[in-house]
């Protein structure tokens, strides 16, 4: 048999729940600000009416005094049961409902009482404020029992003190009016009481919903839960107030956006400065998968409004993504000419096949040489302006690949590029981009032509790309340099409209700067100035500063997009072409 469970025990405490906690709190303090409130109240109203009493007593008794024939009466009879001045007395006790009413003479004898047997008497309290002029009040006990009682001077028609008049009023009567007043302030207090109830009720009730009836532990549970994801997945989460001020950032937003903790509490346009990334994250750009540029980061935001009014917004790093992405394009566009060159060497083969066959040797061997010497001539044109390999190779490439598309790619006659570049692969990033969309722009229009020119002016390099292509319109040439803005289909990788923002921001990091205008006869003439991208004559680039954008960036703090252009797959392909030509002018020398 399995053992009897253990009974549960019961737990006393506070409750758990927020809702409850709240409603108890507050019940509890509009409980304690009632009663407070009553106390407060009822500790005066008796010192209140003790007062109220002391001064009826001491006006009926000024009343008395006043009356010429109580004092003649006084000098002119003796004290009894039956004489006037008792009667009197008697009469303005009834009329006023006070305890009772009497007269005195000088040596504190009773002219009148209301026990008649105490007439005659000496009064049992001291009067002689009284007889020496002056009014009193007071709260004593006499022979009746305490009361509240006003005592003034009695005077002759010539205003001589010859007595004096002592009033007291019932003190069980002012006690019995206290009494009486406690049953409606308690019904006060208890009306005030069951009002801040219901307060205190549709409030915890809106507390109840706006936690969601969690109890403070599980509060506490998920706010712990909360710093730990926020710090530690590996998306920015940026969160906005209504007036647009940062009220969150996660490690990784920091880090992407090259902001500390201090932004914290600023509103985004002094936190992260104008720009894109700011209109997107404020939602004056809006959309899914949003892609802006911050420093060398590509980055993908989504912005999604909070019920308060403000919102919360995500960032994934994208930068290594894009760089495989534009790669994977360049990669495709060498298979595309890769596949049309088969075709068009499959044509040549065929061709020398049947000169062979012909026996038409001499014309085999005029035919060959016209071939591979097109090619070396193309290579050769380069090199002898271009001396940077790098540079050279790329640009032998994008000259098969124009020609497959039916694109004259010209270098300009003031092309003159020695080989004393900084950083090579920023460079080669540039040029790509900019000849790349050239070939766009030019793609599918008669007599199509793209003229390149790199040439240096001490230590800056100058490079302008020219197209015959619709050109770019005045009010659009700032704009075609923003983050994310394209008039292209999206590639396999899924983005735009990064190119010339990576352009722009790599010219600008230098110190340069990159605009774009109309060409000559029509079309777009980009104008890129790198400043300080050549070092001085006689020096070597240093190899560990300048073999790759990478270590350049490495070297700055902050996070940085880093457009590790490696040189295409076409000018990979084309490289050893380049090394021919070079030797093949070697040997023409």
């Amino acid at each position: 048999m399995s053992p009897t469970p253990p009974a549960r025990r019961l737990r006393l405490g506070l409750p758990r729940r927020v809702f409850s906690q709240v409603l108890l709190m507050q019940v509890a303090i509009a409980a304690g600000v009632a009663v407070l409130a009553t106390g407060l109240f009822l500790a005066p109203l008796s010192a209140q009416l003790d007062d109220q009493a002391m001064r009826r007593a001491l006006a009926i008794a000024q009343t008395t005094s006043v009356q010429p024939q109580i004092a003649e009466d006084l000098q002119t009879t003796r004290p009894s049961a039956d004489g006037p001045v008792q009667a009197e007395a008697e009469r303005i006790r009834k009329a006023s409902g006070a305890e009772y009413v009497v007269v005195m003479n000088m040596k504190g004898v009773r002219w009148s009482h209301t026990d008649t047997t105490e007439i005659g008497k000496l009064v049992s309290t001291s009067p002689k404020q009284a007889l020496a002029g002056k009014n009193v009040m007071e709260i004593d006990t006499g022979t009746l029992g305490r009361s509240a009682r006003g005592k003034v001077p009695l005077r002759d028609a010539d205003g001589k003190i010859i007595g004096a008049v002592s009033v007291g009023i019932k003190y069980d009567s002012v006690r019995a009016r206290l009494i009486d007043a406690i049953p409606g302030l308690f019904a006060y207090a208890g009306g005030a009481m069951a009002v801040g109830a219901l307060a205190a009720y549709l409030i915890s009730r809106r507390v109840q919903r706006q936690t969601r009836d969690l109890a403070f532990s599980d509060i506490s549970a998920l706010l712990a839960e909360r710093e730990a994801m926020l710090h530690g997945i590996r998306e920015g989460v940026v969160a906005l107030d209504r007036g647009g001020r940062v009220r969150l950032l996660n490690d990784e937003a920091q880090r992407l956006l090259g902001v500390d903790a201090e932004a914290i509490g600023q509103p985004l346009d002094d936190a992260l400065g104008p720009g894109r990334t700011t209109d997107v994250l404020a939602g004056r750009v809006t959309g899914t998968d949003l892609l802006t540029v911050r420093g060398q980061r590509v980055l993908v935001a989504n912005r999604m409004p909070t019920d308060d009014g403000g919102a919360v917004a995500t960032l994934r790093d994208r930068t290594e993504l894009e760089q495989l992405g534009r790669e994977l394009d360049s990669t495709r566009g060498l298979i595309d000419a890769l596949r049309a060159q088969d075709h068009e060497h499959a044509n040549r083969m065929h061709t020398l096949l049947g000169l062979l066959e012909l026996e038409m040797y001499d014309d085999a061997v005029e035919f060959v040489g016209e071939v591979v010497g097109d090619h070396r001539v193309t290579a050769e044109q380069v090199t002898e302006k271009i001396h940077d390999p790098l540079l050279a190779a790329l640009l032998v490439g994008k000259a098969t690949v124009a020609a497959e598309r039916g694109v004259a790619l010209w270098i300009s006659d003031q092309t003159l590029l020695p080989d004393r570049l900084i950083d090579p692969r920023g460079l080669v990033t540039v040029v790509g981009n900019l000849v790349d969309n050239a070939f766009d722009a030019v793609a599918g229009t008669p007599h199509a032509r793209v003229e390149v020119e790199l040439r240096a002016e001490g230590r800056t390099a100058v490079l302008r790309v020219r197209d015959t292509g619709p050109g770019i319109p005045e009010e659009r040439r700032e704009l075609i340099f923003t983050d994310g803005w394209t008039t292209k289909k999206p590639p396999a990788h899924g983005k735009r409209g990064i190119g010339l923002s990576l352009v722009r921001r790599l010219a600008e990091r230098q110190g340069g700067s990159a605009e774009v205008a109309e060409a000559d006869g029509g079309g777009a003439e980009f104008t890129i100035v790198l400043p300080e991208a050549l070092t001085e004559p006689g020096l070597a680039p240093e190899p560990e500063v300048a073999t790759t954008l990478d270590a350049g960036l490495a070297a700055e703090p902050g996070p940085r997009l880093v457009p590790t252009p490696s040189p295409s797959a076409e000018a990979a392909a084309t490289a050893l072409d380049v090394k021919d030509a070079t030797d093949a002018k070697e040997e023409s020398r």
